[in-house]
């Protein structure tokens, strides 16, 4: 018989970003189980929120996430499938978007 492990929160952390590095908000939540040592993500949640850059989808310009049984993108309202290899490498993507935002916008938005 498997082994079933109990899902736990691994992470939950939200930092407000000053204007001059863009604004807006960003927020981590991360949830799985450790198993021989290692860390298995079961669920997750990033965003980028700036509502004085989208107002739609309570302000989230990026985010990624694999709510409703896929892993998906969303930017600026619009909701895409990607390709899952691992969660690292998405957070990966997740930090080289939304920091590629934040420059071309110039940091001025709030």
């Amino acid at each position: 018989m498997a082994k079933t492990f109990k899902e736990t929160l691994l992470e939950q952390e939200r930092f407000e970003l000053q204007p001059k590095s863009g604004g807006g908000l960003l927020s981590y939540e991360v949830w799985g189980y450790k198993e021989r040592g290692r860390t298995v993500v079961t669920r997750y949640n990033l965003a980028y929120i700036n509502h004085a850059m989208f107002r739609a989808d309570n302000g989230r310009v990026l985010g990624f996430d694999n709510a409703h049984g896929y892993h998906h993108r969303h930017y600026m309202g619009k909701v895409e499938a990607i390709e899952f290899t691992n969660y690292e490498a998405t957070l990966e993507q997740f930090q080289q978007e939304w920091m590629a935002i934040v420059k071309s916008a110039g940091g001025r938005k709030s």
